[in-house]
């Protein structure tokens, strides 16, 4: 499968919304977009939005970031803000989309930091047969209460949301760290990895995310290793790599202007730390991503 990789944009939270609005959330039947989209949906992102998909039947094959995906219903999606994805589905794909700002979601999870990191990044989900009909039934309950025009509707739509979401965040997290309790340097290394989420492309030292925590850099980095088994600055750089990959793999920028728009004021300088952070120049990472081998992640 190929997918369009040429001219990608952040898709803003209005054009998901159709003629409603007003509500928080957005909800569709797959095949309200996908059909007339010849079910291919090209590579772009949604910058402050999440995403859940949820298909009932059919299949769907695509890209999230460097990642190949697949799946045959029941499957699950988790989009996060900024992840590069396209799919291909099957023409008898049958299933259910919402999309919701980020910091709606951040603010119905703000007592519950596990599940808000966990819902920080893009996954792929098969639920169990128990799940799968709990997805089915909150889903379809979802539809219901996106056409009506009830007393309460909005604050049901949020609850009904907030459930699938949280959901959700448990398989992805018994899935990928088990059952686990967290201490408080987890809770210092999410509240890290939130700030360089916001603030990775000022280039600040790690000095003034310490600061910012109140905490110090050997303290921090100690928490990072716990929680990541990588040190402070390595998460930083890293998120700035990330970030890189995505602009060289998907959008028709040149090198210099992926420089400029992660802070780097010398395009030259930018290569070099991208070489020795991928192992390939940007130039040789692009080539690559072209041809659909991501072997330098």
């Amino acid at each position: 499968m190929t997918l369009e990789t040429q001219a990608i944009r952040p898709v803003p939270f209005r054009e998901v919304r159709h003629d409603q609005p007003d509500d928080c959330v957005h909800y569709e039947p797959v095949a309200t977009r996908f059909a007339a989209m010849n079910w291919t949906i090209p590579m772009h992102c949604h910058e402050g939005l999440h995403q859940l998909q949820y298909l009932t039947e059919g299949s769907v094959q695509g890209r999230i970031d460097d990642r190949q995906v697949s799946g045959c219903a029941p499957v699950f999606f988790l989009m996060a803000p900024g992840s590069m994805h396209g799919f291909q589905y099957s023409h008898d794909a049958v299933g259910h989309q919402l999309t919701l700002p980020s910091a709606t979601l951040a603010r119905w999870l703000a007592q519950t930091p596990v599940l808000e990191q966990w819902l920080n990044g893009s996954f792929m989900l098969h639920p169990c047969a128990v799940q799968a009909e709990r997805w089915r039934i909150g889903f379809e309950q979802i539809a219901e209460e996106f056409e009506s025009a009830h007393p309460g509707r909005v604050q049901t739509l949020c609850a009904l949301t907030t459930l699938m979401a949280v959901q959700a965040g448990r398989l992805y997290g018994a899935q990928a760290v088990g059952e686990k309790r967290y201490d408080t340097r987890d809770a210092l290394a999410r509240r890290f990895k939130a700030l360089v989420e916001l603030h990775y492309g000022k280039h600040w030292p790690l000095s003034d995310y310490a600061a910012l925590l109140g905490v110090g850099q050997d303290h921090l980095s100690r928490a990072c290793r716990k929680a990541w088994g990588l040190g402070a600055l390595t998460v930083l750089n890293d998120r700035l790599l990330l970030q890189a990959r995505r602009l060289l793999a998907y959008t028709p920028l040149s090198v210099s202007e992926i420089a400029e728009q992660l802070g780097y004021a010398d395009s030259a300088y930018f290569s070099r730390v991208f070489r020795r952070g991928v192992g390939r120049t940007p130039s040789e990472y692009r080539v690559l991503a072209e041809q659909g081998i991501h072997s330098a992640d």
